[in-house]
C-alpha cells in the first residue's frame, strides 16, 4: 500500500496542480473517481494486466469506458498511465488527489473511534472543537471500538489524540515498567 502511494503521489500532485491552474478541481475529482472505479473493476483489472491483450486494445477499452467522462487532458493521463503500466494506480491517484483538494480548500478529515456510539450532538460539539484546534473545516467519521473501554481516539492526518481509557492504561503500564 505504501509503495502504491509513493508511486501514485507524483501523478496526483501533477494533476492537482494542473486542475488548480485551470480552476477545474471539482471536475477533475469526479473524472478521477469515475476512472478509478473503472480501473478498479475486477474484469477491467484482469484485462489491463493480461499479457494477451495488446497495448492498443487496452488503450481502446480504457478510453472508451473511463475516457467518456474525461477531458482531452484526462484522456492523455489515461494514455500515460497505461503506457507506463500504471493504470492500477488510478484508485490511489484519485484518493491522493482528493486529499490535496480538501487540504487546498481548508478541509481536514477526522476519524473518531469511541468506546460507545456518539450522539449527533456529541459529534457536532467534538467537530466544533476540532475545527478550533486545527483552524480548518473538519469532516468527522465516527466508529465504535469497544476495546477502547471508554473515551475516544481521534486521528486527523498524522496527528493522533488518544483520550481513551485503553490509551491511559497502556501509558500507565509503560510508566510502571520503566
Amino acid at each position: 500500500m505504501a509503495e502504491l502511494t509513493t508511486i501514485a503521489r507524483p501523478y496526483a500532485e501533477a494533476v492537482f496542480e494542473l486542475a488548480r491552474q485551470e480552476s477545474q478541481l471539482g471536475p477533475w475529482s469526479e473524472a478521477l473517481k469515475f476512472a478509478a472505479a473503472v480501473a478498479g473493476d475486477g474484469s477491467m483489472k484482469a484485462m489491463l494486466s493480461s499479457p494477451r491483450v495488446t497495448h492498443e486494445q487496452k488503450l481502446s477499452l480504457l478510453l472508451s469506458t473511463a475516457g467518456s467522462n474525461m477531458s482531452e487532458t484526462g484522456k492523455n493521463l489515461l494514455r500515460l498511465l497505461l503506457k507506463n503500466g500504471r493504470a492500477e494506480l488510478l484508485p490511489e491517484i484519485s484518493k491522493l488527489y482528493d486529499e490535496l483538494k480538501e487540504r487546498d480548500e481548508g478541509v481536514v478529515e477526522a476519524d473518531v473511534a469511541s468506546a460507545f456510539p456518539l450522539t449527533d450532538d456529541q459529534l457536532k460539539a467534538l467537530t466544533a472543537k476540532l475545527e478550533g484546534r486545527f483552524k480548518s473545516k473538519v469532516v468527522a467519521r465516527a466508529t465504535v471500538d469497544p476495546a477502547l473501554i471508554g473515551g475516544a481516539v481521534i486521528r486527523v492526518g498524522d496527528e493522533v489524540l488518544d483520550g481513551s481509557v485503553r490509551g491511559k492504561l497502556d501509558a500507565l503500564a509503560a510508566a510502571l515498567t520503566k
